[in-house]
């Protein structure tokens, strides 16, 4: 009945001849993800956006189109939305040293000595990608290698999670960092009294804050690789979670000179001068640009032992980590919020940081609303607060590769019982009907294919786990592809423009070599994206 409504709306606008359409997709199979979750076979596309969805005669019948493509029965789906997720971060790790994937700490020295030959111009050497938990021992490094081979550069390397930094003595000294130092909301690793370079979460901020800003060049660089990876992997819009006002500044310039089409949402960063130039002005919008939420973090990571648990870490009797804030900060920042159209979006991973921030956010919501407050990561819940989120309308975006990844170990870190309450997709679906999917690139890889393997076999790519990890919490196919679009843009209340393939919507969509709804679970990473289209342009 949608389809004919639409094309008769369509006729009925201009019933003399058939209307000109910029772009005809046919013979396809187009996955709409509207409320239903049709599936209909062609589509016409003009300036930008979606005429009709409907059967091939009748789109073919009633419209006349500058291009037409016969998809040949490829499968047609919304263009991805990945809700959380670095955008910025992932440009500049793309010409960083790599570390994702070492195997012992020494790969990870060799690794940046070969960077450092390669660009001795550099003023510093920054990389990111290290994981002790893949070591033998899965002990943090020392920087003691660094410091014989760069013992007048500064290095500084960022662990996989972001909440974790090693570096040289140069960098620490650069920063001002001795031993015996606190910090509110972090830690500063100390052996026989002396620095490893060990930074966990707030406490490598000064080391960050001597490195010199890139130039426009280099900044447009880092944004256009990006866009192009993530068009490659049909990603249409993205998540950036947590830009200062200077990059959402620079990211609407090159938007608007044309050198940047990647849509985006931003939530700005927790800090003084980016709440004071939004709050009032209130949410900033363009075609490709919308700047509504407000980043903030609770705690650290459960990798880096970072995560505020609300018991002592099964593998560290004693330790339950930590809030990076006072708690008072939290409710302040909620209480003034609460009274703007922002979205408080908050980091969460520990089972405790979860209960105050969800505590907090129960407060000043009062019940059911649409504020679309969101917990980020929301890894760890204990059971007694899953309700916590649909008594408030509170959103779970979730990362279902985090699963996947931290599965090796996070039964050591939280003990066989309370893992059950880890990654727990179904449970935090079932508290509002939907729930919002994403990577959080660059810590996991920008691969929305992996997103849809934990989400839905929860497995990772090496098909470990051989029964999946705890299936119990798998999403199907539907909800998994509604979680990759449409929930997605409801998450950045964007579900009115994009997310699915619907009359009046823009034109993002990607067709595939193979339907994700139905291929085999061994064959999903092996789906490949034939072409990219955003506003009913061809990118890839």
């Amino acid at each position: 009945m949608r389809r004919i409504i639409s094309i008769a709306a369509v006729m009925m606008f201009c019933a003399c001849k058939a209307p000109q359409a910029d772009l005809i997709i046919h013979h396809a199979r187009i996955y709409t993800v509207d409320s239903a979750f049709s599936v209909t076979e062609a589509m016409a596309v003009k300036d930008g956006k979606i005429l009709a969805t409907g059967k091939n005669e009748d789109i073919l019948k009633h419209f006349t189109a500058l291009e037409n493509i016969d998809a040949q029965g490829k499968a047609v789906y919304p263009g991805f939305i990945d809700a959380h997720a670095h955008f910025v971060g992932y440009g500049r790790s793309l010409f960083q040293v790599d570390l994702f994937g070492c195997n012992n700490w020494e790969e990870a020295v060799t690794r940046v000595k070969a960077f450092a030959a390669e660009h001795p111009n550099l003023d510093w050497i920054q990389g990111r990608g290290w994981d002790q938990n893949r070591w033998p021992g899965k002990s943090f490094p020392t920087n003691e290698a660094l410091n014989q081979l760069f013992p007048n550069k500064p290095v500084v390397l960022t662990r996989v999670d972001g909440h974790a930094s090693i570096a040289n003595q140069k960098a620490l000294d650069l920063a001002g960092i001795k031993a015996g130092q606190t910090i509110t909301g972090g830690f500063i690793e100390v052996k026989n009294g002396k620095l490893t370079g060990v930074l966990i979460d707030n406490a490598d901020d000064k080391v960050y804050a001597q490195i010199p800003e890139p130039s426009k060049e280099m900044y447009t660089q880092w944004l256009q690789q990006a866009e192009k990876n993530c068009f490659a992997q049909g990603l249409t819009t993205i998540t950036d979670c947590g830009l200062g006002y200077r990059d959402v500044e620079a990211i609407d310039a090159l938007q608007k000179e044309g050198k940047l089409n990647m849509r985006l949402y931003v939530m700005l960063s927790d800090e003084p001068a980016n709440l004071e130039r939004y709050l009032k002005k209130g949410p900033y919008r363009t075609d490709k640009l919308l700047v509504k939420g407000v980043k903030v973090y609770a705690d650290g990571a459960l990798g880096s032992r970072g995560a505020c648990l609300l018991q002592p870490y099964n593998d560290k009797p004693g330790w339950t980590g930590f809030l990076l804030r006072n708690p008072s900060h939290y409710d302040s920042l909620a209480r003034v919020l609460a009274s703007t159209d922002f979205q408080m979006c908050t980091h969460a991973i520990g089972d405790s940081a979860n209960r105050e921030i969800l505590q907090i956010y129960n407060k000043y919501l009062h019940g059911k609303n649409d504020k679309r407050w969101r917990i980020e990561h929301a890894q760890v819940i204990n059971q007694q607060d899953f309700h916590l989120f649909g008594d408030a309308s509170i959103v779970p975006s979730v990362q279902p590769t985090h699963g996947t990844s931290d599965m090796y170990w996070a039964g050591d870190r939280l003990g066989a019982e309370r893992l059950k309450g880890a990654y727990a997709y179904k449970q935090l679906l079932q508290q509002n009907g939907w729930i919002p999917l994403g990577t959080d690139f660059p810590v996991e890889d920008i691969s929305p294919f992996k997103t849809f393997l934990a989400a839905v076999v929860r497995k990772d790519a090496k098909g470990y786990p051989a029964n999946g990890f705890q299936t119990e919490n798998a999403l199907t196919r539907e909800e998994t592809i509604r979680g990759m679009t449409i929930w997605a843009a409801k998450a950045n209340f964007m579900e009115k423009e994009i997310g699915s393939l619907e009359q009046g919507k823009k034109a993002d969509f990607i067709m595939l070599d193979q339907d994700l709804m139905k291929v085999p679970e061994t064959d999903i990473l092996k789906v490949k994206v034939k072409a990219t289209y955003l506003g009913g342009k061809k990118v890839i």
